[in-house]
């Protein structure tokens, strides 16, 4: 992932699996997305929450790489989680208007990186106060790689739900080469 082609691709593959998630969990009832499942953050909304808390948390800290991203400006404003199982919204219409904020903050952020942008270290301390500075390249696939694992959590409760989303491989989104 050191390349801004590959951050673009991954984007996209964010974008597109949210709004599959976001339709499959649209013809659930409420009861049944906030349902305790066993799962890390409990029930498909809490997954679905632990995705934009997470989202929220790592754009916030790439809005203050030294290139300041234009992208990343209506992350800014938004308020900064209080906690990694925080649930900002019960209500999965709000949820998702949300989520489609920070899908297209994504794409725009993503679209923009450069190598440069890659290479440089961010500085940055977690949600415990842990201070650290890590290649940039790096958090942007540990940012993708972070979503992927909790997407694949809410594809399987979806599924023990009765929700099938279908093709989930990033392989879907990769052209055939001539």
């Amino acid at each position: 992932m050191s390349s801004p082609a590959n951050a673009v691709l991954m984007a996209a593959y964010n974008e597109w699996m949210n709004a599959k998630l976001y339709e499959a969990a649209g013809r659930l009832p409420v009861a049944a997305l906030l349902e305790n499942r066993g799962a890390f953050f409990g029930s498909i909304i809490g997954t679905l929450n632990h995705l934009v808390v997470g989202d929220t948390i790592w754009l916030k800290r790439f809005a203050a790489h030294p290139s300041r991203p234009a992208a990343l400006e209506p992350v800014r404003g938004l308020a900064h989680p209080a906690a990694l199982n925080e649930v900002l919204f019960t209500d999965l219409g709000e949820l998702k208007a949300r989520r489609v904020v920070l899908d297209q903050a994504i794409n725009g952020w993503a679209a923009g990186l450069t190598q440069a942008d890659l290479d440089h270290v961010l500085h940055y301390s977690n949600t415990k106060g842990v201070k650290s500075q890590k290649r940039m390249a790096n958090l942007v696939m540990h940012f993708f790689n972070h979503q992927t694992h909790h997407r694949g959590q809410a594809t399987t409760l979806l599924f023990q739900a009765g929700q099938d989303v279908g093709v989930t491989d990033l392989l879907a989104l990769i052209r055939n080469e001539p």
